[in-house]
């Protein structure tokens, strides 16, 4: 909104009219923004990006403190699948014990306090498990000598789509699956995680 004839207080104040006045939807606020640029050529090339937030109720949000203890993980898997049966989406279930059980396990022995885990229950079940620790987890094979290094690799296999989101006190590693069905089932074949997460860094 800046230019050479123009200073970028001036530029700023006409966004903020323009956004005062868009409308309800992200295709009227871009409009809106756009019609307020200055006529002629622009020597710039323009990037818009507008996202429209959605705030969660209570009854779509579970969420618990998680001690760094490993005793901890059974009980934190309980009471995860006890919320999903209020829920409904029984289907879900299988994917969802596996995946926190290995997220919880893994912030567990390699992170740092403190361990949050949250569900959130949208068009898809969202799984969020945060820690203190800003070190972020790598999917890779391990080899079959080895005790461990699995836990992403399944988490990969059952979840649609996952994540690392870094915050100022560390990260969150998330996943998201469908609610009812739709999702990897115990011994079925989807192929690599490692062909399909290449362009994910984690």
């Amino acid at each position: 909104m800046d230019g050479r004839d123009r200073d970028i207080d001036t530029g700023l104040e006409v966004l903020r009219t323009a956004l005062a006045r868009s409308g309800p939807s992200p295709e009227r606020t871009c409009r809106a923004v756009l019609d307020a640029l200055p006529p002629g050529r622009a020597s710039d090339d323009i990037a818009l990006l507008v996202a429209r937030t959605r705030v969660f109720g209570p009854e779509q949000v579970a969420d618990w403190d998680v001690p760094r203890d490993p005793a901890a993980v059974p009980r934190v898997r309980a009471e995860a699948m006890a919320r999903l049966e209020e829920w409904g989406p029984a289907e879900a279930g299988f994917a969802t014990e596996l995946i926190l059980s290995e997220l919880v396990t893994s912030a567990i022995r390699h992170g740092s306090a403190p361990i949050h885990v949250r569900l959130l229950r949208n068009r898809k079940l969202i799984c969020e498990v945060s820690d203190g620790s800003s070190t972020s987890p790598h999917l890779r094979h391990a080899a079959i000598t080895d005790e461990g290094g699995r836990g992403l690799f399944l988490v990969a296999r059952y979840a649609e789509r996952w994540g690392t989101r870094y915050t100022a006190t560390g990260k969150i590693i998330w996943t998201e699956q469908p609610l009812h069905g739709g999702g990897a089932e115990p011994g079925a074949d989807v192929g690599d995680p490692l062909d399909q997460w290449a362009d994910v860094t984690l």
